[in-house]
């Protein structure tokens, strides 16, 4: 049976398990899914900040997964952010393929042509452009924030839907795109709920995260096992024994 790590860099264990029961429902039953949860950093990745902590809570977190006793390795990583905190970092230091849902959401839209993404929190506006560019992204042609964050979002399910729908709807006339992303773990299975109110295809980036980890094949270059090229210090102890 294949193994699929999911990663929540922030530390909230409800978004941990929604993760879990979406990534497991996509993967089907020939895959094993496994969710770790960050021990260190934010309830919830919201600013720049948070998400350069994330980064590191993603690694720490990949690594515990690693360590501990009995569990299998895994075949695939999904970091299980919508904006892919540390995801060069665990892509070099991994053995097997990493993605995480913003990547996988870019690349699943931009088959569609031109695309915008519809997500909670002004703040993710330069960070999600920023990593389109460094992915290489050029087909994304705008970014629609709602004011609520992914975990208010979460609180008011129904709200949510008619705000989110609205949005889309929007982002797509606004900019003319050929697909909207809905982005964020708490939002996963809404861009299915939403599909019938919007005019043009929606990608849900749980979704979209789930069948790209399962798909990619191990890098020509990949290192034959987990580890890092330096000597921690002052680190968790499972990061600590990955390093030089």
């Amino acid at each position: 049976m294949r193994q699929l790590l999911v990663i929540n860099p922030n530390t909230s264990a409800s978004v941990t398990a929604l993760l879990q029961q979406h990534v497991q429902r996509e993967a089907g039953a020939g895959v094993q899914v496994r969710s770790s949860t960050a021990r260190l950093g934010a309830s919830y990745i919201a600013c720049e900040a948070s998400y350069a902590v994330a980064a590191h809570a993603a690694l720490d977190a990949w690594a515990a997964a690693l360590a501990e006793p009995g569990s299998a390795a895994p075949d695939a990583v999904l970091i299980g952010c919508f904006g892919d905190p540390g995801l060069f970092a665990l892509r070099e230091a991994s053995p097997v393929p990493v993605t995480g849902l913003a990547e996988a959401a870019f690349a699943e839209a931009a088959q569609h042509g031109r695309f915008a993404i519809v997500t909670g929190g002004a703040r993710w506006v330069p960070m999600l452009e920023r990593l389109a560019l460094a992915l290489g992204h050029q087909a994304l042609v705008g970014i629609h924030t709602v004011a609520p964050t992914g975990v208010q979002l979460m609180a008011d399910p129904e709200g949510a839907r008619a705000m989110l729908a609205r949005a889309c709807q929007e982002a797509a006339e606004r900019w003319d795109a050929q697909a909207v992303i809905v982005g964020g773990a708490g939002l996963a299975g809404v861009a299915a709920a939403l599909q019938h109110q919007v005019g043009v295809p929606l990608v849900d980036s749980v979704g979209a995260g789930t069948r790209m980890a399962l798909r990619l094949p191990p890098s020509a270059d990949a290192r034959p096992q987990p580890g890092f090229d330096v000597a921690w210090q002052h680190v968790a102890a499972e990061l600590r024994a990955l390093g030089q």
